[in-house]
């Protein structure tokens, strides 16, 4: 079932993305559509979406275009859920529905030049983001971070907007230096 909420932020989405090339430019016009959004979600969230896995955090499809453009995804998080540290390489507009999501930044020391060695990450910020909150980031620089929920902290679930089917990422092993392309799975609604 697709709300009309739903249906009128993809079409303003798509339109938006089309127009835009910057990425800086595509999460500023979406934040407030994002904001709007979160606002109608239970009339387009079903119980699907809310699913849990015991072992990870849980990544639930919302909507995939079908031209690869753009997708959402309802995420779940239980108690002591992470990300490992990654990066998207696309831009992307993350929404709180639910709980304190924290994101914990990294600042890359070593310049950019595309290898997979020699990356020199640090520790940066954190963000507490709590219900209601609209977060964004791009992808130039790289926004590295890892992002879940301690293991203290009742569950959060959030909504993820990428500028492209978010189907891989790339993971970063700090003390080695290291990064590398993962697939990562997600429910189909």
């Amino acid at each position: 079932m697709t709300s009309l909420a739903l249906e009128s932020f993809v079409s303003k989405a798509m339109e938006h993305t089309r127009h835009l090339c910057e990425p800086a430019d595509c999460v500023l016009a979406l934040a407030p559509l994002m904001l709007d959004l979160m606002d109608q979600a239970k009339t387009f969230l079903e119980p699907q979406h809310y699913r849990s896995d015991p072992e990870h955090y849980a990544r639930n499809l919302v909507y995939e275009a079908p031209d690869a453009s753009l997708s959402l995804y309802a995420l779940v998080w239980s108690p002591g859920q992470w990300t490992p540290v990654h990066d998207h390489g696309s831009w992307g507009v993350v929404g709180v529905l639910e709980g304190v999501l924290e994101e914990r930044n990294y600042v890359r020391l070593s310049p950019s030049n595309g290898a997979n060695e020699g990356i020199d990450l640090v520790r940066g910020g954190v963000f507490l983001l709590g219900n209601g909150t609209v977060t964004s980031f791009v992808p130039n620089p790289d926004h590295i971070h890892v992002t879940g929920v301690p293991s203290d902290r009742p569950r959060a679930v959030s909504l993820h907007l990428y500028g492209r089917t978010m189907n891989s990422f790339n993971t970063y092993d700090v003390s080695a230096g290291t990064r590398q392309r993962v697939n990562v799975a997600h429910n189909e609604s």
